[in-house]
């Protein structure tokens, strides 16, 4: 009786969250009720191992490779869904991120109840901004592994409270293991350990001996499943993450992308990326000034919820702007950044119920809670607007990516779906798309060699048997053209429409 009257009151307290998150859920199948699920490249990475998880194959994509450019814990979790629906994941996609975006939206509410200076009004006005989010709902109606890395954030920064308010080895593990499962379900989980080693560096609560203990207890058990996960890469293809390339993006135009996105969440759009630099600048900044004064000058605020999540925002912020400067990948945008748009629409605006209740002026309070208020209408206004035309344009095509209408209503993609048996066994397929190749027919393939690969382009031509699938939608200068490949090797064209061609080398 006692658990249940617990529990009421518990949904009580947050039935706000609780209506915010069924919204969401319902959000996400609204804009994946036509395509289904958004299918990128990486997505089918995630899919496919997750399938021949469930087949005995281990972590291996589609082709048997072992996945290692991307961490296990992600593709496991659509693993297990898949097991106990016997659903597959592509199918579960819709509900797995509507439960998901969910969670993030119920868990956002929790934490604003708890906020130093709560207001009711201030958490719906927010609890509104995430649910309408262009940026979360672009996430969260992909097959991506950042729809569940952004709840371990979540997830971390209630752990990190919880152990901040007792100190107490047991709330620390419990920090280190949920930052190790974050670690193995992003590789940017390293910011997580960042962020934990940050606030417990400048934690004035800790003695010096205690300090350094928990750090390194911290630290050690919250990496301890990324190395494993490493070991396994690099014993399997003697490499920890895959190959990695230098940066071709200087250190100013990484904070340019990254100020662009910061546009885009301040709802200013295009015309303000002129002044993205000095955005970045300027916003990165001011949180780390406002997580200074907190550590410094008021203590008492140093283990709160938005400090939290002000010292996520600055070490994720600058781990992206660094290491995109040094590693290339692709360039900085919505998706990289979208861990940060709940702290960050934190940071911008928690101080916004502190502040009235310290304005004395009767006269003056009323016009800044209006000012701010129409400010938050404004914000809700232009998300609505943003997610209703995209709505309406996927309405008519789906979500971009391989689930689309360019995808699903082509020539090329119905022909091969449908007679797979154009395709004899034991040769190989040769193709520019092997994720959408798979997606498609459910067969491995390996991609048409570079131009600046001479050992793979001999090995190429040294076959007698193979397939060539060119998507035309997807050029890729980087690789051997038809041109090249018919200088040298005989082929005969088997089907060719406007949106690809298929060739056979047999000889």
């Amino acid at each position: 009786m006692a658990a249940v009257l617990a529990l009421r009151k518990f949904i009580t307290n947050h039935l706000d969250a609780l209506i915010a998150a069924i919204a969401g859920f319902i959000l996400i199948h609204i804009f994946t009720r036509y395509s289904g699920v958004g299918i990128s490249p990486d997505s089918i990475m995630y899919m496919s191992t997750a399938r021949n998880l469930n087949d005995g194959l281990g972590y291996v994509y589609f082709g048997g490779k072992p996945i290692v450019a991307f961490p296990v814990f992600y593709p496991t979790f659509l693993a297990i869904a898949q097991f106990i629906t016997h659903t597959d994941p592509v199918v579960l996609g819709p509900y797995v991120d509507g439960l998901l975006f969910a969670t993030l939206i119920f868990l956002s509410g929790i934490i604003m109840e708890r906020f130093t200076f709560q207001s009711k009004i201030y958490k719906w006005f927010i609890l509104v901004i995430i649910v309408m989010s262009p940026s979360l709902l672009e996430i969260y109606t992909y097959l991506w592994s950042e729809t569940l890395f952004i709840v371990w954030a979540l997830v971390f920064i209630l752990a990190y409270y919880q152990y901040g308010k007792s100190h107490t080895l047991k709330n620390l593990i419990i920090l280190a293991v949920i930052t190790a499962l974050a670690l193995i379900t992003r590789y940017a989980g390293i910011t997580l350990v960042g962020t934990g080693g940050l606030l417990l560096l400048f934690d004035h609560e800790l003695k010096p001996k205690k300090k350094i203990i928990h750090i390194l207890t911290f630290g050690s058990i919250a990496i301890s499943l990324l190395v494993i996960n490493l070991v396994r890469n690099t014993l399997v293809t003697h490499t920890g993450t895959g190959p990695r390339y230098k940066s071709l993006t200087s250190l100013s135009e990484n904070m340019h992308y990254f100020g662009t996105v910061m546009c885009d969440w301040f709802t200013l759009g295009e015309k303000a990326y002129g002044l993205a630099f000095t955005v970045t600048l300027l916003l990165v900044l001011a949180i780390i000034i406002m997580f200074l004064l907190n550590t410094f000058r008021n203590p008492s605020r140093y283990n709160t919820y938005e400090n939290i999540a002000l010292a996520f925002f600055i070490v994720y912020g600058l781990f992206m702007i660094i290491s995109a400067t040094i590693s290339r990948y692709e360039r900085i945008n919505n998706r990289l950044l979208s861990p940060l748009f709940i702290p960050f629409i934190w940071g911008c605006t928690h101080w916004i119920p502190g502040t009235l209740r310290k304005i004395a002026n009767t006269k003056y309070k009323v016009v800044f809670a209006v000012i701010a208020m129409i400010a938050g209408v404004f914000f809700i206004r232009d998300e609505y607007g943003r997610d209703w035309q995209r709505n309406d344009d996927e309405c008519d095509y789906g979500i971009p990516g391989y689930s689309d209408d360019d995808w699903n209503k082509s020539d090329l993609i119905n022909l091969m779906k449908t007679h797979l048996e154009l395709f004899k066994p034991g040769y190989q397929i040769y193709n520019n798309a092997c994720e959408g190749f798979y997606f498609f027919t459910g067969l491995g393939s390996e991609y048409i060699p570079k131009k600046n690969d001479p050992v793979a382009i001999r090995k190429f031509y040294a076959q007698s048997h193979f397939y060539v699938v060119v998507f035309d939608k997807l050029p890729d200068p980087a690789l051997l053209d038809l041109k090249d490949i018919l200088q040298h090797k005989s082929m005969t064209l088997i089907f060719h429409s406007a949106d690809g061609s298929i060739y056979e080398c047999d000889h």
